[in-house]
């Protein structure tokens, strides 16, 4: 029984030697608190394009005509996110600007019907553009 102790505790020491060599070093960069996840993917017009076409039933000449407003929108919001000589306020007016200018330009590709959809599409988003955030929760069923 001795003789198997001493072997044992050689084998469970090398073990725990080659397992901790393993383990990379800390470097001073991973001490930092890591980057923020992303939930949303990067702004993609023709995602968003196809999701509208969907959505609302567009004809193949109406997507051709939304996907560069989308483009061109987004374009425009890179160039104001990238901008840092603007105050908050600033931005958020440019921001709006931007929205009000993308919207007027998509009514004018919609039918009134579409329109309408649209404004129910926006009105249900949440307050980042996600689905169904937006939504009014239901109360609980009366007893």
């Amino acid at each position: 029984m001795k003789r198997l102790i001493l072997p044992a505790a050689l084998a469970l020491a090398f073990a725990g030697s080659v397992a901790f060599a393993q383990q990379p070093a800390a470097s001073p960069d991973s001490q930092q608190s890591p980057a923020p996840i992303e939930r949303h993917h990067a702004p993609n017009p023709h995602r968003e394009t196809a999701r509208l076409t969907r959505q609302l039933n567009l004809t193949p000449d109406q997507s051709a005509k939304v996907e560069p407003i989308l483009a061109d929108r987004e374009q425009k919001v890179a160039a104001l996110r990238s901008d840092t000589s603007l105050t908050d306020d600033a931005r958020r007016q440019q921001m709006r600007a931007i929205q009000k200018q993308s919207r007027e330009q998509l009514d004018a590709v919609l039918t009134p019907a579409q329109q309408e959809q649209m404004k129910s599409i926006r009105h249900n988003r949440g307050p980042h553009g996600d689905p169904g955030e937006g939504q009014p929760s239901t109360p609980p069923p009366a007893a």
